[in-house]
């Protein structure tokens, strides 16, 4: 995001929901219970693994060649609230997205005509639904198709209804969700839920892979899924026993905790909210000690290498330099008091909190570039509160590309940024990003829209803009705008020996386009 300072604070929050729900049931549990990872994988999916009985092969093939079969099925016509798009549009872009994560995934999507006519459509439908591991049924009323869901979803473990028929089964593990007493289930489903509820673009594909985890293969993404127990425990105990007591003693740290055990350790936008809302330097001395320097969890997230994104090649019709890339972060700082403001972003977590302020600047070394995001956060006690991080910015190997880092709460966080497009006026920009947070197992990508305003560009510009979205392999109705009304006394001081554009001059801009 503008302010990408959140996506580091909630990676790390993730993990400490897992280390604290460990700390409380500790004594719940028998040495041989805490072993043991918290969802277990059905039947269903062992037999598939399992060889023929006359087979010689007595191994099952790795993980990574599990192939993992979705089917979809909306209602024709159906709207989404994703700026309205079709779900059959938004459904199509989430099984490409899952491709990303692993290209073993299959997902095939179809409309709920496919349940009820006598074509070769329909034949095709119900052979891949005799393979699937999950049937995901979206906003289908029709009397007809229902039944014809009911009738041939029967074999099918995993079922999940979404702005449905109440009468469509939900299933998860083979198991009917509202009689499965089983905790993993309830869990499952209320992580399900809620990331639903948000109704974005992340959160659908984030929907399907916890499903995945718990009951076809493990999903390398969301690894802190799965607790270490005592493992974990006696690592955090050895090396950092002052860390832990003294976030104990801490009000906010102590009130982090509890918001954070209501999340699931890898959702990214229930957690943050918690961080946000309770940051202490109890809670990142905490961080420090038992991710990054002791990495307790013994996580190692890679930053993603999909989708592959090039950066502009030419600015004002001559090849873009280092040098000039670098210029066009550092936007309109000079001009005015930041480089950019966020008007819209991609990812749910991290790229919509208010107010978001740009400052890139150089440094006093040679070559030294750094960003500094400013934004503001509503806690969850409902107060406005401004944040602000700081990044080193490295050049990459082609110009229009960066290495960003980042000390975040006690973690290191490396992003890949990649300058898409800018406007030859600087009135628009758009900036693409890959990172991770390697001890707290989070990888992530998002997308931010800029302007010198916070404001949309202008309409003779949204073609260009378009065209720079669907170069991230974004559609447009999975950004989100950012509220920029009530943005009073951001704290927007740079500091003295900061220099700014090598190349570019702002100066001779149309006043229009800076107008604020």
């Amino acid at each position: 995001m503008g302010g990408r300072a959140p996506s580091r604070g909630s990676p790390i929050v993730d993990t400490l929901s897992v280390f604290f729900n460990e700390i409380a049931t500790v004594r719940r549990r028998s040495p041989s219970s805490a072993a043991k990872p918290p969802l277990s994988t059905p039947a269903v999916a062992a037999s598939r693994l399992a060889p023929p009985v006359n087979s010689p092969a007595a191994t099952p093939p790795p993980e990574s060649e599990i192939r993992v079969r979705i089917v979809v099925v909306v209602g024709e016509g159906s709207v989404s609230p994703l700026k309205s798009a079709p779900w059959y549009d938004v459904m199509l872009h989430t099984a490409k997205r899952l491709k990303w994560v692993d290209e073993g995934y299959e997902m095939e999507v179809y409309t709920d005509n496919a349940c009820r006519d006598e074509n070769a459509i329909t034949h095709q439908f119900h052979h891949d639904l005799r393979q699937a591991d999950i049937l995901l049924v979206v906003a289908v009323s029709d009397q007809e198709s229902i039944k014809s869901i009911q009738s041939c979803s029967q074999d099918v473990a995993n079922i999940v209804c979404f702005d449905s028929s109440p009468s469509l089964p939900n299933k998860l593990g083979g198991s009917l969700v509202q009689t499965k007493a089983v905790k993993e289930s309830e869990e499952v489903a209320k992580s399900v839920n809620e990331a639903w509820s948000r109704h974005n673009s992340d959160d659908i594909r984030f929907c399907l892979l916890v499903i995945v985890n718990a009951y076809v293969k493990p999903v390398p993404v969301l690894k802190n899924l799965r607790a270490k127990g005592f493992s974990t425990l006696s690592c955090m105990v050895k090396n950092c026993g002052p860390q832990i007591l003294n976030c104990l003693l801490d009000d906010n740290c102590r009130k982090a905790l509890q918001c954070l055990n209501n999340c699931s350790p890898v959702d990214q936008v229930c957690n943050y909210k918690c961080i946000a809302s309770y940051e202490s330097r109890e809670l990142e001395e905490f961080s420090l000690c038992v991710l990054q320097k002791h990495n307790c969890l013994e996580l190692d997230a890679k930053i993603p290498d999909k989708p592959f994104v090039a950066p502009m090649a030419r600015f004002r019709e001559v090849e873009l330099d280092h040098e000039t890339a670098e210029d066009l972060f550092v936007g309109w700082l000079g001009r005015l008091e930041w480089s950019w403001r966020v008007v819209a972003g991609q990812n749910p977590a991290y790229d919509q909190f208010p107010c978001q302020y740009q400052l890139f600047y150089r440094g006093r070394a040679k070559g030294s570039l750094w960003y500094e995001p400013v934004f503001q956060v509503r806690t969850l006690d409902g107060d406005l509160v401004w944040r602000r991080r700081r990044y080193r910015v490295k050049r990459g190997t082609r110009p229009g590309t960066f290495y960003f880092s980042v000390l975040d709460n006690g973690v290191v966080s490396n992003e890949m940024w990649t300058i898409v497009d800018v406007a030859d006026d600087l009135g628009w920009g758009l900036f693409h990003y890959h990172g991770a947070a390697r001890v707290a197992g989070q990888s992530y990508t998002g997308a931010v829209l800029v302007s010198p305003t916070g404001a949309y560009p202008d309409e003779s510009q949204l073609g260009k803009v378009g065209s720079a979205l669907e170069k991230c392999s974004i559609k447009e109705w999975e950004v989100f705008d950012v509220d920029n009304c009530s943005c009073e006394n951001p704290p927007l001081d740079l500091p003295e020996d900061s220099r700014l554009h090598s190349k570019l001059s702002v100066e001779s801009l149309e006043d229009s386009s800076a107008s604020v």
